[in-house]
């Protein structure tokens, strides 16, 4: 019972992680049908802009994420700008290819020697103090700024959606991006400001993630953002409760897969098991609903 519960306080730590980066996804997707799958790439380089704050500038931990949260915003800009805008009106195909080919440049040019190196490196002590006992289990400080954040995060984005003019915008133009138009929302702005936002989370959870690890490299990114993108569609994609949910709940199976005998060697394979089950099972996700597709 006690190995039971100190992985179900490591699950809601990786959980939570993924949450921030599903959200990213599902933000993007709700109001332009676009899996953004160089989202776990802007991940990646939150992580290191967080790792030159603290290196080049001696800047703390909130000051280390902010300059993150700015840096991958722009980036964000300038990836929805230049690869996804010219090719809004294309088939989806294409716009799957380009996000693929952005997320290979990302991963590729951040290998460069002229910018973050091909090597491993080890990230700031951000996040230091002792661990908090409670009985058995044995919480990590970083857990907690984790756990905390993601809480407040996901409460201020449900505010911003729903009790804000701003959500009501990205909400129409979630709906119905000709018709929002025609009521004089600026769609343009409102997709540039999701994908921005989306980024600006995923440098948080890029922050947060390097702290709990402890090291940074140009391909830190491949592997948190494909299983984001599986507890996005497991909660549904398009629903931010759902990106929550999805990230918790896969995280905590994950975890808890690695502490069962010899269960570490198949950890990463399980997201893509449950990918597969929750596609044949239920393929809105937990939290989704059935929409009819527009020819």
């Amino acid at each position: 019972m006690n190995q039971f519960l100190q992985q179900i306080v490591n699950g809601l730590d990786h959980g939570s992680i993924y949450a921030l980066i599903a959200i990213g996804y599902t933000l993007v997707y709700g109001v332009l049908r676009l899996i953004n799958f160089a989202h776990g790439d802007v991940f990646m380089v939150g992580a290191f802009l967080g790792l030159i704050a603290g290196e080049k500038f001696h800047q703390g931990l909130w000051v280390s994420m902010v300059i993150a949260m700015i840096g991958c915003a722009a980036l964000g800009l300038v990836i929805e700008r230049f690869a996804y805008r010219p090719l809004r009106k294309a088939p989806r195909l294409a716009v799957l290819i380009t996000a693929i080919g952005v997320s290979l440049l990302l991963e590729n040019g951040g290998q460069m020697p002229q910018v973050f190196g091909p090597n491993s490196r080890a990230y700031p002590p951000f996040i230091v103090g002792p661990p908090l006992h409670l009985g058995p289990m044995i919480i990590q400080l970083s857990a907690i700024y984790i756990w905390s954040i993601t809480g407040c995060i996901s409460l201020a984005l449900w505010y911003l959606v729903m009790r804000t003019r701003l959500g009501r915008a990205m909400r129409a133009v979630q709906h119905d991006q000709e018709a929002a138009a025609l009521m004089g929302i600026n769609v343009n702005a409102i997709i540039s400001f999701t994908f921005a936002l989306g980024s600006a989370l995923a440098a948080v959870a890029g922050v947060l993630y390097a702290c709990d690890y402890g090291t940074v490299d140009p391909l830190m990114g491949l592997m948190p953002g494909l299983k984001a993108f599986v507890a996005a569609v497991l909660g549904g994609i398009g629903s931010i409760p759902g990106a929550i949910l999805g990230g918790i709940l896969l995280g905590v199976v994950e975890t808890a897969m690695a502490g069962l005998p010899g269960g570490a060697t198949y950890q990463d394979g399980i997201a893509f098991l449950i990918l597969i089950v929750v596609l044949l099972w239920r393929p809105t996700g937990l939290l989704g609903t059935g929409a009819v597709e527009k020819v």
